[in-house]
């Protein structure tokens, strides 16, 4: 049974740091639940706004719906009282159907609605895949404007004005014009949340766009930091802030460009930087190499240096 309706989960996300928990796998590539209650107790054990699970830091685009249903009742089982617990929606417009469906009935609080499997569309494609998945749960739905799936901002007012429960609408693309226009013509009908990759490196120019949260992924494994960062940003401390991205966001994100699809390998690194080892990513992404590792670990002991 859900707790929130989506017009509550849109009040509760829109003024708290949001998170992607990683899903921890064994040394077969197996979902590790042991791994992951405790990781989610942790995660959850903090002031966050919300938990994305089987998501993109997640590794959902690697779970099968029958894993991901088990990250899903794991985390609605796991995560403290007062915590949204979003489940994710992939693949093509009847796999997502069948996500929103499994997430609803796991009793996930919400559901993030990925762009669309690799193909290229139009905006009435795109209007009529969203609209499926709405029309499938009860949940409150945010759109994720990424990759093969950009919304216009005529598309996002027509959805939300035809289903109340579109409630967000998360920006993986950072086309300040775009952002600008999506915003004025849905004002606060939606919520806007930051999903740029590594969203801190953004997240004071987009609050002036009116996103007032954005997705930490590093919260993972540094959350005392990466919920600093956002009182920070929040705050306007803008001298707070660039010392902390030049300190320790930049040269995160020195190492995370060294491979594609280090977005998401870099966090599980993390963690392992902490002692708090989720194992390895599944193909097609790839760890980090032992030096990598090491350089990640010295930096993550710069800002956390009594968990290494």
């Amino acid at each position: 049974m859900t707790r929130y309706a989506p017009r509550e989960l849109a009040e509760v996300l829109k003024d708290g740091l949001l998170s992607f928990p990683v899903t921890p796998f064994d040394e077969q590539l197996a979902l590790d639940e042991a791994k992951l209650r405790e990781h989610l107790e942790w995660q959850s054990s903090y002031d966050i706004g919300g938990l994305f699970v089987a998501g993109g830091t997640g590794e959902g685009f690697s779970l099968t719906l029958q894993e991901s249903e088990r990250v899903v009742r794991t985390a609605v089982a796991t995560v403290r009282d007062g915590v949204p617990v979003l489940g994710s929606a992939t693949g093509s417009t009847a796999q997502a159907v069948e996500f929103a469906k499994m997430a609803e009935a796991a009793g996930a609080d919400g559901l993030l609605l990925m762009p669309p499997y690799l193909t290229e569309t139009t905006q009435e494609g795109l209007r009529a895949h969203v609209a499926a998945v709405l029309e499938a749960t009860s949940l409150g739905v945010i759109l994720y404007n990424r990759a093969n799936g950009i919304y216009s901002a005529e598309t996002v007012a027509s959805l939300a004005q035809a289903y109340p429960n579109l409630i967000g609408f998360k920006d993986g693309i950072g086309n300040f014009e775009h952002l600008a226009r999506v915003t004025a013509a849905n004002g606060d009908r939606l919520f806007y949340l930051g999903g740029l990759p590594t969203a801190e490196t953004y997240a004071l120019p987009l609050l002036q766009m009116g996103m007032s949260t954005y997705s930490s992924a590093m919260f993972n494994f540094v959350p005392e930091f990466a919920l600093e960062f956002y009182r920070d940003v929040r705050a306007l401390n803008t001298d707070a802030v660039h010392a902390k991205i030049k300190d320790f966001v930049l040269p995160y994100l020195d190492i995370r460009d060294r491979g594609n699809g280090y977005g998401v390998s870099i966090v599980k690194a993390g963690l392992r930087s902490v002692g708090r080892n989720p194992g390895p990513v599944r193909p097609p992404l790839r760890d980090l190499s032992a030096q990598e590792q090491q350089t990640l670990d010295a930096l993550v002991a710069s800002v956390a240096p009594a968990a290494v």
